[in-house]
C-alpha cells in the first residue's frame, strides 16, 4: 500500500499535463467562437473533441487517475445505496410540507404578535 501511495505522487511532468489538459479545454472554446461563420454542429464538434483530447491528457497524469479512481468508487458507492421507493418518498415529502406549513403558520402568529405588542400596546400607532 505504501508503495502505491509512493508511486502516485505528483510531478511536474504531471502539472505540465495538466496544463496541457486546460490548454486543450481552452482551445475548443476558441474554435467554437473562431469558426462562428461555421454550422453548429461543426463548432459543437469542436468542443467536445477539447474535452476529450484534455480529458485523454489528464488521465494520463497521477491525478487523472486518481480522479477516475474516485469516480468508480463514487459510482459503486451509489449502486450501494438503498433508495427510498415511491411510497417512502410521498411520505417524506408530505411530511416534510406539513412542518414546513406549521413553521409557517407559527412564525406568522409570532409576527402579528410581537406586532399587535409593539405598535398597538407599547407604541400606541394603532387605534
Amino acid at each position: 500500500m505504501a508503495s502505491q501511495q509512493e508511486e502516485l505522487k505528483p510531478g511536474s511532468a504531471d502539472h505540465a499535463k495538466l496544463i496541457i489538459a486546460a490548454c486543450c479545454v481552452l482551445a475548443g472554446l476558441v474554435g467554437f467562437y473562431w469558426l462562428s461563420s461555421q454550422a453548429l454542429a461543426l463548432r459543437i464538434l469542436v468542443v467536445i473533441a477539447g474535452f476529450l483530447a484534455a480529458a485523454g491528457v489528464a488521465y494520463t497524469s497521477v491525478q487523472g487517475q486518481q480522479f477516475l479512481r474516485f469516480a468508480k468508487e463514487a459510482w459503486a458507492e451509489t449502486r450501494r445505496v438503498v433508495w427510498p421507493d415511491r411510497k417512502e418518498t410521498v411520505q417524506m415529502t408530505l411530511t416534510v410540507f406539513g412542518f414546513v406549513v406549521i413553521a409557517a403558520l407559527f412564525l406568522w402568529i409570532v409576527d402579528k404578535s410581537l406586532e399587535w405588542v409593539l405598535y398597538g400596546l407599547i407604541l400606541g400607532w394603532k387605534s
